[in-house]
């Protein structure tokens, strides 16, 4: 990744204070969609940590892997998967589903997309703008299997996650939290 980007996305990230009943600062990202230069460069950038692997589909989760993800699947010239949060909109077709341990906030959630959309034999790449647990991308490696693909590893814009999550999914980042 280049020193440009690095540089524009600490710059253009906050930190913010939502009050004394909030136990941490909350990630503010929206600086990031705002800028068209990170935008164009983010698929590029993200694609190039996995440039060796060739993919044949990305998968990401809602809300905001479904901003990043397509930006990797178009630099990478193929399609992307969304992977919908249970309990949320309805899709109306045959889905394939798994638990998600734990995320970022200790919730207990489910993903799934749609079972026709990963065929036997895909190499999926799983994209998303912050691994902190793992959680998500785990789930997505379960359904990613169920479908008869392969998982190739996890791009994220920042990793937060520890070293031995990171080596077990395979993730590559553009930054780690502890340069925001």
């Amino acid at each position: 990744m280049s020193s440009d980007l690095t540089t524009e996305l600490i710059g253009a990230f906050r930190w913010n204070d939502p009050g004394r009943d909030f136990p941490h600062l909350v990630s503010d990202l929206s600086g990031w969609w705002r800028s068209p230069t990170i935008v164009r460069a983010l698929g590029p950038a993200l694609a190039a940590l996995f440039h060796d692997e060739a993919p044949t589909v990305v998968v990401a989760p809602e809300v905001t892997g479904f901003i990043v993800g397509p930006l990797v699947a178009v630099a990478f010239e193929v399609g992307f998967v969304e992977a919908y949060k249970g309990g949320h909109s309805p899709v109306a077709e045959p889905m394939t589903w798994a638990n998600v341990a734990s995320d970022h906030k200790g919730r207990q959630l489910s993903l799934g997309v749609r079972s026709r959309q990963l065929r036997p034999g895909d190499r999926a790449l799983i994209v998303d703008d912050w691994i902190t647990t793992g959680g998500q991308s785990r789930a997505l490696g379960e359904i990613i299997a169920a479908c008869g693909a392969v998982t190739i590893g996890t791009a994220a814009i920042v990793a937060e996650c520890t070293t031995e999550v990171a080596t077990a999914l395979r993730v590559r980042s553009l930054l780690r939290a502890e340069q925001l």
